[in-house]
């Protein structure tokens, strides 16, 4: 190595570059490696469009000549969408419970799939939604009545089944279900309570709204106010005041509109529309059949080896036909028996028409009340129909005379709709039930005083136990106190006397006296008529 002398620095040699040559072919190196690359990379973007392309032409020929698709094949569809397979369509479907009701949906593909998948989408169908609350006269099955007795069971009375006094008269064993011993003296409040349990809780809030002035009234204004619910009945302007004001003490509030039934309905509902009320009515409805049909459950309880059992029918229907569907289920050798006015025979005029011929008709009587309407409907019959093995009816005079039994032998003080089953065993209807186990459901005492007043004293003259006769004495001292002698060595007691001496067609110095007296029984009477015919010829029996 060579030293500058001058500087003292090394002395370095120049670089030595690289030929022209070796330059040029490490470039052409570089170039070939970019250029194999790049065909790589082009050449592979051209299979994967050979690859989709044969995979479509794949797809098109498995279709037979007649341009469907194969059984097994997929169906082609849209390029960014998976295969549809048609077998598996019935898979993908839409389901909802509603109470156990299911709704579905479904969509098919059917014809040339190719052409409706790539054209517009097939319009949806409309959807066919199943109710969630079973129909109104679908049959009611036990299950509902299990589930009724279950819920309303701290909400009323579970009455007593007893054994009657009563029984001795007949030759049958009759035993009372009470049913006039509920808070509010009727059976209905059964089917009332369960109704109202089952609302939603914002109707609950809302409230309900009734327009009757029945039994049905007074279920719903008491339950409804023990549950909190506001309760508005309406009723018309005659309205017996008692009525009203029983309402009004369990609750509710009582409005007063229109001469009739029908123009306080017409209220009712309008004020319902306006202000969001469930207006309720008695209907033949599942769950309230449900509710009435408690009794039977009850009845089959209390009474073993029960031979039948006697229902009111007319404006209890219900009632018959929902304790019938449970004592046909628990024992089908039970006879059912339901019995109706023989004055108002709807459930008799129904079977044979086929249909209720009051359904849209609400028929009230003083006696007997509201008979026909809503509550005896097409689930009403039918299961009447089905379950029911007589329907009798009875005359106005044997629901007296029951009603003077029951308040004699049972102290029970009932109305005409309480004794129509002991009325069918009073009536001699029934002869079979001869020393049978016989339970008669007693299902209300909702009476007014003046007319039970007036049914109890039409009842004492049809049992031969009040008499009326009239007889025309000498208009002189002592004749009258004659007369009262020969009724009194009789045992007759006197409850009225009246005499009238103007009016009279006979001789001047006469009176006619009329006389009203109690006996013990007809024969009691019989002995007295002839002890006064053989003493007064003009004797005058005034007879029933």
């Amino acid at each position: 190595m060579g030293i500058d002398r001058a500087l003292g620095t090394p002395l370095y040699p120049e670089p030595l570059l690289p030929p022209l040559g070796a330059v040029v072919a490490c470039l052409l190196h570089i170039a070939v490696f970019v250029i194999a690359v790049l065909y790589s990379c082009v050449q592979k973007l051209f299979l994967d469009k050979n690859d989709e392309g044969k995979g479509k032409r794949h797809s098109i020929s498995q279709k037979d000549d007649k341009g469907q698709h194969l059984k097994n094949s997929p169906a082609p569809c849209d390029q960014n969408g998976p295969p549809i397979h048609p077998e598996r369509l019935k898979d993908f479907v839409e389901e909802e419970y509603l109470n156990g009701d299911l709704t579905t949906w479904e969509k098919k593909v059917a014809g040339n799939t190719e052409e409706a998948l790539k054209g517009d989408a097939e319009p949806v169908l409309p959807k066919v939604r199943k109710s969630s609350v079973r129909p109104k006269n679908e049959f009611m099955r036990f299950e509902d009545i299990s589930a009724a007795a279950f819920k309303i069971q701290n909400g009323v009375l579970k009455t007593p089944c007893m054994y009657s006094r009563i029984s001795k008269q007949y030759g049958v064993d009759i035993y009372l279900k009470k049913e006039y011993l509920q808070y509010t003296g009727s059976v209905k409040e059964r089917g009332v309570l369960y109704l109202l349990t089952s609302l939603q809780e914002d109707q609950q809030r809302k409230g309900v709204i009734v327009a009757t002035d029945s039994n049905f009234a007074m279920g719903v204004a008491f339950h409804a106010a023990q549950l909190q619910i506001p309760v508005f009945v309406i009723m018309s302007a005659g309205t017996s005041l008692n009525r009203v004001r029983i309402c009004r003490d369990y609750g509710a509030m009582v409005i007063l509109f229109g001469p009739t039934a029908r123009d306080a309905q017409s209220h009712a509902r309008r004020l319902a529309q306006e202000n969001g009320y469930l207006y309720i009515e008695e209907e033949d409805s599942a769950g309230y059949l449900a509710g009435l049909g408690t009794v039977g459950l009850e009845i089959y309880e209390q009474v073993p080896s029960l031979d039948a059992v006697i229902f009111p029918a007319g404006g209890h229907c219900g009632l018959l036909a929902g304790s019938a569907a449970a004592l046909k289920h628990l024992n089908p050798k039970i006879t059912v028996i339901g019995v109706e006015s023989e004055k108002f025979p709807i459930v008799q005029q129904a079977l044979k028409a086929g249909r209720c011929l009051t359904e849209h008709d609400y028929l009230t009587h003083p006696l007997y009340g509201e008979l026909g309407g809503p509550s005896f409907g097409v689930n009403t019959i039918k299961l009447t129909k089905k379950l029911i093995d007589h329907i009798i009816s009875v005359s106005e005079e044997d629901v007296l005379l029951s009603m003077l039994r029951l308040l004699e032998c049972e102290r029970a003080t009932v109305d005409a709709e309480g004794a129509m089953g002991l009325a069918a065993l009073i009536s001699g209807a029934l002869p079979d039930l001869k020393g049978k186990r016989v339970a008669v459901v007693v299902c209300s005492g909702n009476l007014p005083l003046p007319l039970l007043r007036h049914c109890l004293d039409r009842a004492l003259v049809l049992d031969n136990r009040v008499c009326k006769f009239s007889v025309v004495l000498p208009d002189f001292p002592g004749e009258i106190t004659k007369l009262l002698e020969a009724i009194g060595r009789e045992d007759v007691r006197v409850l009225d006397m009246q005499k009238e001496n103007i009016f009279l067609n006979n001789d001047l110095f006469t009176l006619e006296v009329t006389c009203l007296v109690e006996t013990r029984d007809k024969s009691h009477s019989s002995q007295l008529r002839t002890a006064l015919v053989d003493r007064y010829a003009t004797l005058k029996w005034i007879d029933q």
